[in-house]
């Protein structure tokens, strides 16, 4: 008798120790996720453009350019090694035309917003789900719809980036918009726009295509110098 109450009591705490080692591991893995701090440097690789590695770790695309000497043709070349942090000192190094910019702040949205662009929704109608946080750091919008259903551009801007190449976004487009503004479109289907096309607010870009769970969605986020902004503060009250 004595040690089957010895047992039970054994089992008891080993389920107790069992679900304390749960409690923590949730605790660990709860909360929203860590913005990841970038390397000091990256080496381009093919398929890459100033924009889509901004984009990975969350930089301005123009500081990135700064603190590499590059000039506003924005143009990397595969093999090319990259810092993406602020030189020693806090010193930004000089354009190719020999000017110097006042170094922004990458880690956060700046005290006060640029002007933003007059946004649209980039699909009519839908189930929105949001803010959704990718595990990079990113903050957007899934919007359910149909497979094939139109994605349309938010606002008037250049495309800067299509592929395939960030982690969680499956085939995205990235728009660049007046005064570092930027959206992103991901989980198309098809994509109808090249890089260097300029788009205007409500033009059909992309078809929707799977994501999470194989369900037709789009994902959507609207980032000012590489942070991201939740969308449903900028977009339109429906």
């Amino acid at each position: 008798m004595h040690g089957s109450r010895s047992a039970r009591h054994q089992g008891i705490r080993r389920l107790v120790c069992l679900l304390l080692a749960a409690a923590v591991l949730v605790a660990a893995c709860g909360g929203e996720p860590r913005k990841r701090q970038p390397p000091e440097y990256y080496v381009v690789h093919s398929g890459d453009t100033l924009y889509s590695i901004g984009w990975r770790y969350g930089l301005d695309y123009r500081d990135i350019a700064r603190w590499n000497g590059i000039g506003r043709d924005y143009r990397i070349d595969v093999g090319q090694r990259l810092r993406l942090r602020p030189p020693r000192g806090g010193a930004a190094t000089q354009q190719s035309t020999g000017t110097s910019q006042t170094k922004r702040r990458s880690t956060g949205p700046p005290a006060a917003l640029p002007p933003a662009p007059p946004w649209i929704w980039p699909v009519q109608g839908g189930r929105v789900a949001g803010p959704v946080r990718q595990p990079s750091g990113g903050v957007g919008l899934r919007i359910d719809g149909t497979l094939g259903q139109a994605v349309l551009a938010a606002a008037d801007g250049k495309v800067v980036y299509t592929g395939s190449g960030l982690l969680g976004y499956g085939e995205v487009i990235i728009v660049n918009h007046a005064r570092g503004w930027l959206t992103a479109y991901g989980h198309n289907s098809s994509v109808l726009v090249q890089e260097g096309e300029e788009v205007r607010a409500g033009q059909r870009i992309a078809t929707m295509g799977l994501g999470t769970g194989q369900q037709p969605m789009l994902y959507f986020e609207i980032r000012i110098e590489g942070t991201p902004i939740d969308p449903l503060s900028q977009l339109p009250r429906r």
